[in-house]
């Protein structure tokens, strides 16, 4: 099981926003006072014209790279300004005892449904299509909102990642690095892909007793698999990055263990490798 990341600090640009953000509205920016989620679509909300159907270019994206066409870089770019529906349930905040002695609910609060990774973080799962929502969930009510709020949504809760469409074949995991450019507009490049990344995994190597080279890769939980077998280019949950330090022959267990701490500490001291890697693996070779 991969090792659950240490949190980490937001950046300023984010943090700023999410200030801003408000609690009385929802993640697209609709007051929850005076709202009707018990009855019709409540998706129809924010966008009254909205058919519920999925946005033609981040399908394409998605069907691309589910058939291996297209990689997640590429995905993450269709996403651009995206309608996505995310599903709110109801959940119980008051309930009491009858004189039956039964359980009656008294009160009860509409709540954004969060999934749990395989690591134990926390993630938002978002829909491209009402109809891909009612699949997953038929209790679930759809509100329509543009992924850039979704994100800033799932920042604000903590969330390390998206997942788009649970339940499809498969799934698409935006992680933390990719969340927080979809967030801010921006462009996302792969840490895996990342100059400035591996500039930092070659220097934190640099003059290290021991330390003949340091290389970064894609990491072992880059991709998601199909139902079929079919590894895909990314999509996955991590780990993101696999780094490989190439340690001299002959070297001690000691003297292996004191390499690896040194090397482990100037490569977290590298600003870069906090904002743009979601997650690391260290492999060793000699």
């Amino acid at each position: 099981m991969p090792e659950t990341p240490h949190a980490r600090p937001l950046p300023p640009h984010i943090a700023a926003q999410l200030r801003s953000a408000g609690g009385p509205t929802d993640t697209g920016g609709q007051a929850w006072e005076g709202r009707n989620l018990g009855e019709g679509t409540s998706h129809t909300h924010q966008f009254p014209e909205d058919p519920g159907t999925a946005d033609r270019q981040l399908e394409r994206a998605l069907t691309a790279w589910r058939e291996g066409r297209l990689g997640e870089q590429d995905v993450v770019a269709a996403l651009g300004s995206a309608r996505v529906f995310v599903p709110i349930v109801a959940r119980v905040s008051q309930s009491h005892i009858t004189e039956d002695g039964l359980v009656s609910d008294k009160e009860a609060d509409m709540a954004l449904v969060s999934l749990t990774a395989s690591d134990g973080r926390a993630a938002l799962p978002v829909f491209t299509s009402t109809a891909a929502l009612q699949a997953w969930n038929a209790q679930a009510r759809p509100v329509a909102v543009e992924i850039r709020r979704a994100a800033l949504s799932a920042v604000q809760d903590g969330s390390a990642m998206l997942v788009l469409d649970p339940g499809t074949d498969p799934a698409f995991v935006v992680r933390r690095p990719a969340l927080w450019a979809v967030a801010q507009g921006r462009d996302w490049t792969p840490s895996y892909r990342d100059f400035a990344v591996d500039d930092a995994v070659m220097r934190a190597g640099l003059g290290l007793d021991g330390v003949q080279a340091a290389l970064a890769g894609p990491g072992r939980g880059v991709a998601a698999v199909r139902a079929d077998g079919t590894a895909l280019t990314g999509g996955g949950e991590g780990p993101e990055l696999t780094v490989t330090l190439q340690l001299r022959a002959g070297m001690s267990q000691d003297e292996v263990r004191a390499a690896v701490e040194r090397y482990q500490q100037r490569l977290a001291a590298e600003q870069v490798m906090a904002d743009a890697v979601d997650s690391v693996e260290l492999r060793l070779t000699s």
